[in-house]
């Protein structure tokens, strides 16, 4: 992948590229960006500049990382067993998958990947087997003579058993070995990597940017682009998933205002409380990675109700197609005296759903406790 592929971010493109020409590669660095921002992609483009600018073939080297085969190339991501890995899954045996999966989608989430290999209901984790890998490959001398490079997409989904192994490695790699980590999230690292790594943090793409994306490898009229560059908050993922009609969007905005609107009737209604728990037992049947993803749309419903509350339209993106249902008459239930208290009850359910919790129990706590934030005064 080319740094002319990746969208906007000409900032962060300089710095590397003027980096990496006065020989100021960090070992470890840490790229953090929420989904959709490029940094996966700009890894990748980082990656191969610095093994083929100035390699004496650079022609054969960048054909090479263009199909993700480099052999000083190396990629860790999360997995899990499927269908045709029974157990100890690790990157390597997934990696004609992510070199399909990179082709089709550079800018995708780990839902997405997820998808790909047929393991959506699952949570994907770096483990102690990748770990051990990794240490493999990096132990050995680099097949043409430069530089060593790992990339571990995802690396807040390593269990503390791989971070670790890892942490060693990454404090005091062999010689001419860098390391990137990607993450969305870099609070689930634990600090004593953070603290080993550079940290280069990536903004949302600005809306011309995703604009002039989707024109030029989607071939839209401009301004259907402008729309979908409004509506996506800077995540070009989404962007192409709102275009394509795969976003899941309409489902988890219906979800959500089924769930909003038996919240506010469950509030001295004892009889509707068996609605919330309806509602908490559909839920909990979706695989884990849906329930947080499911989650995440709901704070950002939140924020773009509290904005609309207090006149920020030129921040509000959120379009409902729900028939009935006035994302206006909904705003000022959502202020600044309930905000917090519930993003802290939504991020506490994400929390608990990740650590393999009850998830109809979760919800069902959740759905209680809304029921009264909700009609918090403000």
């Amino acid at each position: 992948m080319r740094f002319s592929a990746i969208l906007g971010q000409e900032h962060i493109k300089n710095h590397l590229q003027q980096s990496a020409a006065n020989g100021r590669i960090p070992h470890a660095q840490l790229f953090v960006g929420k989904e959709g921002s490029g940094a996966l992609a700009m890894a990748i483009a980082y990656a191969q500049h610095i093994l083929c600018n100035g390699n004496s073939n650079a022609e054969v080297c960048n054909l090479k990382c263009d199909k993700l085969a480099h052999p000083d190339l190396h990629f860790a991501f999360p997995v899990t067993t499927n269908e045709r890995v029974k157990k100890h899954p690790t990157s390597n045996l997934f990696l004609t998958d992510w070199r399909n999966f990179i082709a089709q989608k550079p800018y995708g989430n780990l839902f997405d990947w997820l998808q790909f290999i047929g393991v959506e209901n699952k949570q994907g984790l770096i483990g102690k087997d990748e770990a051990l890998e990794i240490s493999k490959k990096i132990s050995l001398k680099s097949y043409e003579g430069g530089f060593k490079i790992v990339i571990i997409w995802m690396a807040e989904k390593m269990n503390s058993s791989a971070a670790n192994k890892l942490l060693k490695l990454i404090e005091e790699p062999p010689e001419k070995t860098i390391f990137i980590l990607i993450t969305e999230n870099e609070e689930n690292i634990i600090s004593t990597i953070r603290s080993r790594c550079q940290a280069l943090h990536f903004p949302v793409l600005r809306e011309s940017d995703i604009v002039n994306g989707l024109i030029s490898s989607e071939g839209i009229a401009e301004n259907e682009a402008r729309k979908i560059a409004h509506q996506c908050d800077g995540n070009y993922n989404k962007a192409l998933q709102i275009l394509h009609n795969n976003s899941s969007d309409s489902v988890f905005e219906e979800w959500f205002i089924t769930w909003i609107r038996a919240a506010f009737r469950a509030r001295g209604n004892a009889a509707v409380i068996n609605e919330l728990v309806t509602w908490s037992d559909a839920i909990s049947k979706t695989g884990r990675e849906t329930q947080k993803r499911f989650l995440h749309y709901c704070l950002q419903f939140f924020r773009q109700a509290l904005l609309t509350n207090y006149k920020a339209s030129n921040l509000a993106f959120l379009e409902t197609q729900t028939q009935g249902f006035d994302l206006k008459k909904f705003a000022p239930f959502v202020h600044g005296n309930n905000i917090e208290s519930i993003n802290n009850e939504i991020n506490d359910a994400i929390y608990h759903i990740e650590r393999n919790g009850n998830a109809k129990i979760i919800l069902l706590d959740l759905s209680i406790k809304l029921t009264r934030l909700l009609h918090t005064k403000e």
